[in-house]
């Protein structure tokens, strides 16, 4: 995919989020859905945009993304979020999935993908990235 995931053992960026899939959040084999992976990671970078935009912003665009491994009930699931670069509306945000199941073995990279994202205002018009 890119550079990031190359022999790389740690998360790359700041956890932005953690938690555990449920039953619900699953098909008949016990796997996540994937579109149940891809809204968590959305979230996560929408945070930091938002920390960065400091106010309002709207996805614009994902690139692609392979899943590395499935994913599993219970397993805790952290989504780590880097910048990777900054215009003058837009961001894009780099986000790594990363699992632990439950029997403690050591913590594996699911997948990972770049996340757009616009500035916006209150009438959901683009606006300037502040200063940073």
């Amino acid at each position: 995919m890119t550079d990031y995931d190359d022999d790389r053992p740690t998360p790359r960026g700041e956890l932005m989020i953690q938690l555990v899939p449920l039953p619900a959040d699953t098909n008949a084999n016990g796997d996540v859905y994937a579109g149940w992976l891809v809204q968590q990671m959305d979230t996560a970078a929408g945070t930091l945009a938002g920390r960065i935009s400091q106010g309002r912003n709207a996805t614009v665009a994902m690139d692609r993304m392979e899943f590395l491994s499935p994913l599993r009930i219970g397993a805790q699931v952290g989504c780590y979020c880097e910048l990777v670069d900054i215009g003058r509306s837009s961001m894009k945000i780099h986000v790594e999935v990363w699992t632990r199941d439950r029997n403690n073995k050591p913590p594996r990279k699911v997948t990972e993908g770049l996340f757009v994202y616009v500035a916006i205002d209150e009438h959901g018009r683009i606006r300037e990235v502040p200063e940073q």
